[in-house]
């Protein structure tokens, strides 16, 4: 999405205006900024200022053109500024220039990672030559048309308030200077030059719009690439802050020992990359000899994982690799070096079946590895029975005497990448007060569906393309055809709509299953993983009175086990379970609408409740 797009001339005429900064906000709120920061204004006002003495060249054509803030496809991501036009061989290019305001750095032993102040004091954080080169690989890797047209990306970085130190530039970072170059203070001639090497020309055929026009290549998933990334492949280009907390967990893992336990809480929402990072984690863990383990409770992410690996690793090695969270009690301490515990919001008190078996599972799993990293989303837990918060997961490290690390993931590449979407959802749901009231659908495509026959329909039309979408519903509907395969679960008769729920002869696997399209999954078979298209039923254990959203767990099946019990912790203390049924409610349709990394389509049982939504998007 292009934020602000001119010509050379036109971004200099700006600049004389005096109010650069604020013709660049108000091109972000026509695009659908809520609000623009005053730290934003200042580094546009300054930033931008200099760019402009490197562009006082009569030999940058005044007809290149320059786009700020270009919104990167499917990412929460955007290029500070691009300058585009064709070099001397009239070939197509595009400058990619990540803008610092920063004076200091301090030098790390971690891969790419820097140290440098913002607000919040010294923050560990990706050195800029290595974010201006991630994020032309994420153009590259996302736009078919930077490939098929061969538009070459030339990515640097200039940080004009840094003086030469040795640090910023330190061989230590030379790998990602060479493939970003790195301009200082001093360097505003020599990135003038850097331009003038790649365009001579102006830009003659609308770079930029050709890129913010052209098709998306279609998106990478954890799913599929993780045979390639157990064979030590880089599929994923980790980002700012998925960089920073997989280096960081990569030194814990390899400096804890029996006298030096280190736990690192990762807390991060749907399409942060938590399992990215995870699985990355691990392969490169196991390349460097340690014993580790990636652990989840769900087991459909573990199912789809395996089957995936099948081919590739012997089924014992892959059994071993991915393993529940109950596999700990009475394990010997210590005898792990790492344990990556992916959607560790789901982990439970007790294990087995009945949740009778071991005492706590967040302790095993802390005393049975000198290292260990949990990823969770407390918005994310869906049952009675889940206990990982953070406050939870901190009393645990404090009683096993285990160091506590703390990171948070916020760069979004679900929802096709829109921070609006998710905001606006936990405001509709009333799970988090926010600013984003109505949901601009040109970022994420969403849509409310007059009738499920309508939905299915949809879904099964997506399905066609790559076989990645997918119906799910809340369970308010009992799995009649568990005993009787012939018949229903889900009917609507008066809207020519039956189908059942997901078959036993998938389980886990059903999001992958060729022809599972034509079942219905549900929270169990799907959180963790993630399909281009997501449809959801919500049932009516949620809808809306008078502007409040309502939640009702008596309206869920008799079969579901996330709120079984119920209504004898009602009788204990009916205040706090209220509340916590309502969470759960509220998170399970949030999960739910959150496993589309494209699309989300949505039928609410509750004709009201499909009109309040509905009156709460703006289509175009």
């Amino acid at each position: 999405m292009i934020i602000y797009q001119t010509t050379k001339r036109g971004f200099l005429d700006d600049i004389l205006s005096n109010d650069i900064e604020n013709i660049v906000r108000e091109d972000m709120v026509a695009y659908g900024a809520k609000r623009v920061g005053l730290s934003e204004l200042t580094s546009w006002k300054n930033s931008l200022q200099y760019m402009s003495n490197v562009l006082h060249d009569a030999d940058i054509p005044d007809d290149c053109n320059i786009a700020i803030e270009y919104h990167i496809p499917q990412t929460s991501k955007r290029l500070d500024f691009i300058i585009t036009g064709q070099n001397a061989d009239k070939k197509d290019h595009a400058i990619l220039i990540e803008l610092k305001q920063w004076s200091e750095a301090e030098l790390t032993d971690k891969d790419s990672l820097v140290k440098t102040r913002f607000k919040g004091g010294n923050t560990l954080t990706p050195h800029p030559s290595y974010q201006a080169w991630s994020y032309a690989a994420l153009l590259h890797g996302f736009n078919q048309t930077v490939y098929e047209d061969n538009i070459q990306l030339q990515p640097c970085a200039y940080l004009h308030n840094y003086t030469d130190d040795g640090i910023i530039n330190h061989p230590f970072y030379q790998e990602y200077i060479d493939k970003a170059p790195l301009f200082l203070k001093s360097d505003a001639l020599k990135l003038r030059n850097f331009i003038k090497q790649f365009v001579k020309y102006g830009d003659k055929s609308n770079i930029m719009y050709r890129i913010d026009a052209g098709k998306i290549k279609p998106s990478k998933s954890l799913s599929d690439s993780i045979a390639s990334m157990i064979k030590g492949n880089q599929e994923f280009v980790l980002i700012d802050d998925q960089k920073v907390v997989y280096e960081t967990a990569l030194a814990l893992a390899q400096q804890s020992s029996v006298g030096n336990k280190n736990v690192l809480i990762v807390e991060g929402g749907p399409g942060t990359g938590k399992s990215v990072v995870a699985v990355n984690l691990l392969t490169a863990l196991l390349k460097k000899g340690l014993n580790a383990r990636y652990v989840t409770k769900n087991a459909a992410p573990r199912a789809v994982y395996q089957a995936k690996l099948t081919g590739t690793l012997k089924k014992t090695v892959i059994g071993n690799l991915f393993t529940g969270s109950g596999a700990f009690i009475g394990c010997e301490e210590n005898v792990f070096e790492a344990l990556i515990v992916d959607e560790a919001h789901r982990l439970n008190e007790k294990s087995g079946m009945f949740k009778n078996l071991g005492e706590n599972q967040i302790k095993e799993i802390i005393q049975a590895s000198v290292f260990s990293v949990f990823f969770i989303d407390e918005d994310q837990k869906v049952t009675l029975h889940d206990i990982g918060d953070k406050n939870e997961l901190l009393k645990y490290i404090e009683k096993e005497g285990a160091a506590v690390h703390q990171l948070n993931l916020s760069s979004q590449f679900r929802c096709n990448g829109s921070d609006g979407y998710l905001a606006w959802l936990d405001n509709t749901l009333q799970i988090k007060e926010t600013a984003n009231t109505i949901l601009d659908t040109k970022e994420y495509d969403f849509k409310v569906f007059s009738s499920p026959a309508e939905l299915r329909d949809a879904i099964f039309e997506k399905n066609k393309i790559n076989n990645k979408a997918r119906l799910v519903a809340g369970y308010c509907w009992d799995w009649a055809s568990k005993k009787d395969p012939k018949a229903f679960d889900i009917s609507f008769p008066d809207n020519d709509f039956a189908m059942r729920w997901n078959l036993e002869t998938d389980g886990s696997l059903w999001i992958v299953s060729p022809e599972s399209v034509s079942e219905v999954g549900c929270i169990h078979t799907c959180q963790g993983l993630e399909v281009d298209y997501i449809g959801v039923i919500v049932g009516e254990d949620l809808i809306v009175r008078h502007g409040e959203v309502i939640t009702d767990a008596s309206k869920r099946s008799k079969n579901d086990s996330s709120v079984r019990g119920y209504k004898s912790l009602m009788k204990k203390d009916p205040i706090e379970t209220t509340e916590k049924l309502d969470r759960i409610i509220k998170n399970t349709y949030r999960t739910l609408m959150t496993r589309g990394m494209k699309g989300c389509y949505v039928y609410f049982v509750d004709s009201d409740t499909n009109k309040w939504f509905n009156d709460r998007i703006e289509t175009n």
